[in-house]
């Protein structure tokens, strides 16, 4: 089967145009769609890095609420085991710091946290474990940052190292200001 053929039958699959029949298929010449008849166009967006900060409140034992600002991490750039990125309100008026993981780590384990800034600079910091293993708390120091340099960062590479384990996430800081001062109008609340 020629390679000219297995992509549009595959895209018409994709599409649910595979019961439509195609005739002969011949190569696209130039980038005009005019040139392709017969043949399904798949276009790929781009990645969207412009996603925003969620912003969540979930009540906790003591009719208290807690509220926090979350990133999904970029999927084109992350191992699927990278969830993204975690701000929230913390006891006694501070801010926590978390990297949110699809496969938890067990849940007293210190995995090391590698955090690269896309404009600069590299830290590497010693973690705890937080909602049963599947979040990476990282240490007090660290919301200073989000308080004020990953404002204006683009984004962030993190790599979290547990044993032999290793779990890789870029996320798109864009928009942090904003949901940043709005998460810390809703942590008193």
């Amino acid at each position: 089967m020629s390679g000219f053929l297995l992509v549009p039958l595959l895209a018409g699959a994709l599409l649910g145009a595979a019961d439509r029949p195609w005739g002969s298929v011949t190569p696209c010449a130039g980038s005009a769609r005019s040139s392709c008849q017969g043949a399904a166009i798949v276009e790929v967006a781009t990645p969207a890095l412009s996603s925003v900060w969620k912003f969540s409140r979930t009540q906790g034992a003591k009719d208290e609420s807690f509220a926090a600002i979350t990133k999904t991490a970029d999927t084109t750039q992350s191992d699927p085991d990278f969830a993204g990125l975690i701000v929230r309100c913390a006891p006694k008026g501070k801010i926590d710091v978390l990297v949110a993981l699809i496969r938890p780590f067990p849940p007293r384990s210190h995995p090391k946290v590698t955090i690269a800034a896309s404009n600069g600079g590299t830290l590497t910091f010693d973690a705890s474990m937080a909602a049963a293993g599947a979040a990476v708390l990282l240490p007090d120091e660290v919301s200073a940052f989000a308080a004020g340099k990953w404002q204006t960062t683009p984004s962030l590479s993190v790599v979290v190292r547990e044993s032999d384990s290793e779990i890789k996430g870029m996320v798109a800081l864009n928009g942090l200001r904003e949901a940043y001062h709005s998460l810390l109008a809703n942590c008193s609340q």
